[in-house]
C-alpha cells in the first residue's frame, strides 16, 4: 500500500513531520498538475460546451470535498455564518466563474481564434503582477524591485500579443479575454485576504466552488449551452479531460497547495506562478502541436522573469505562512488554470 499523499494528509487533518522531500513532492504535484490543466481545458472544450464544462468541474469537485469534510469532521464541518458564506461566494464568483470561466471561453473555438493552452498559461502568470498593482492602489508600498518585476512582466505581455509581420502572435480578442480573467482572479485573491472568510480554507473552497459552479451554470444556460448539449456527442477524450480537471486540478493539486501554504515559505510556494506556464507550453507543443514561435518564447521568458522577480522580492510577514492576498490564490482552478 502506498503512503498517503501530502494533500490527503492535509485533508485528514493529521500532523506529519515536514521534510524537504515532502515539501518538494507537494511542489512537483502543483507544478505538473496545475501546469497541465490548461491543456486539459483545451481538450475538454473540443466537444463539451465551455462554461457548462467548467460548471460541472467545480460542482463535482466541491461536492466531493464537502462529502469528505463531512465524513472526516462530523455534522458541523461546513457550518459558517451568513457573512462568511457571502464572502466565500463572492470570491468564488471572481476566481472561478469569471477567472476560470473566461479562460475556458478563450481556449474554446476554432483554430486561429482559440488561445493556445501554453499562451493562456503565460497570460495568467501575470496574476502576481496585477495583485501588486491592487496593493499599491490601496495604500500598500511594495519594494522597488517588486515594481521593477511588474514593469518587466507587463513588457513581456506586450511582446507576447504584439502583432508580428502581417499576423498577430496570438488571437488578440482571446488574449484580452485571458487578461480579463487574470484581472478577475487577482481581484478575488486580493479581496479574500481582506474580507471575513471561513476560517478553514477547505470549507471556504467548498462554498467558492459551489458559488462559481452556480454562476457558470446560469451563464451557460443564458448562452444556450444546455439546449445544444448532447452527452452522446461528447468525445471520450473530452470526458477524460473533464475528469482530470476535477480530480487532478481541483482536488489533488489544490489540497497539496493548501498543505504547502501551511508548511513551506510562501516565496517557495509561489514559484508555481512561473513554473506552471513552462509546463503548459511544453505539454501543448508535445501533445497537441501548439506552435512555439520565437516571439512566444521571448514574450513568455520576459513574463516569467518579471513574475520571478516579484515572487523572490516579496517576503511574508511571518515565515512559513501563506497570505490569501499574496502572489497566488488558494483555489485549485488551475487556470489552472487550473489552473487553473
Amino acid at each position: 500500500m502506498s503512503s498517503p499523499s501530502p494533500s490527503a494528509t492535509a485533508l485528514a487533518g493529521r500532523r506529519v513531520s515536514t521534510t524537504p522531500t515532502l515539501i518538494w513532492t507537494a511542489l512537483i504535484v502543483v507544478y505538473l498538475l496545475w501546469g497541465s490543466t490548461y491543456l486539459a481545458i483545451r481538450i475538454a472544450v473540443e466537444t463539451l460546451p465551455p462554461l457548462l464544462s467548467a460548471a460541472l468541474r467545480f460542482a463535482v469537485a466541491g461536492l466531493v470535498l464537502a462529502v469528505v469534510l463531512r465524513l472526516r469532521r462530523g455534522p458541523g464541518a461546513l457550518r459558517v455564518d451568513r457573512r462568511q458564506l457571502g464572502s466565500a461566494a463572492l470570491v468564488g464568483v471572481l476566481l472561478l466563474a469569471a477567472g476560470n470561466g473566461l479562460v475556458v471561453i478563450a481556449e474554446s473555438g476554432p483554430s486561429g481564434e482559440a488561445v493556445p493552452s501554453g499562451i493562456a498559461a503565460l497570460l495568467v502568470a501575470t496574476v502576481p503582477l496585477l495583485v501588486v498593482l491592487l496593493r499599491s492602489a490601496t495604500g500598500d508600498r511594495p519594494p522597488v524591485w517588486t515594481f521593477a518585476g511588474v514593469t518587466v512582466g507587463f513588457a513581456g505581455l506586450v511582446l507576447l500579443v504584439l502583432p508580428s509581420g502581417s499576423s498577430a502572435a496570438v488571437p488578440l480578442l482571446g488574449a484580452l479575454t485571458v487578461v480579463a480573467a487574470a484581472t478577475s482572479w487577482s481581484v478575488g485573491s486580493f479581496l479574500s485576504g481582506r474580507i471575513r472568510m471561513p476560517a478553514d480554507p477547505f470549507v471556504a473552497t467548498v462554498y467558492e466552488m459551489m458559488a462559481g459552479a452556480l454562476v457558470l451554470a446560469v451563464v451557460a444556460t443564458g448562452r444556450g449551452e444546455l439546449s445544444d448539449f448532447h452527452p452522446a456527442a461528447v468525445s471520450a477524450r473530452s470526458w477524460w479531460a473533464l475528469g482530470y480537471l476535477v480530480v487532478a486540478g481541483s482536488l489533488v493539486a489544490f489540497t497539496a497547495y493548501v498543505w504547502l501554504l501551511h508548511n513551506a515559505p510562501i516565496s517557495l510556494v509561489s514559484t508555481y506562478a512561473y513554473v506552471n506556464p513552462a509546463v503548459a507550453v511544453v505539454l501543448g507543443a508535445l501533445l497537441v502541436a501548439e506552435p512555439i514561435t520565437p516571439q512566444v518564447l521571448l514574450g513568455g521568458a520576459v513574463i516569467v522573469a518579471g513574475v520571478a522577480l516579484v515572487v523572490t522580492t516579496e517576503r511574508p510577514r511571518r515565515a512559513g505562512t501563506g497570505s490569501r492576498s499574496g502572489t497566488g490564490s488558494r483555489s485549485g482552478a488551475t487556470l489552472g488554470g487550473d489552473r487553473q
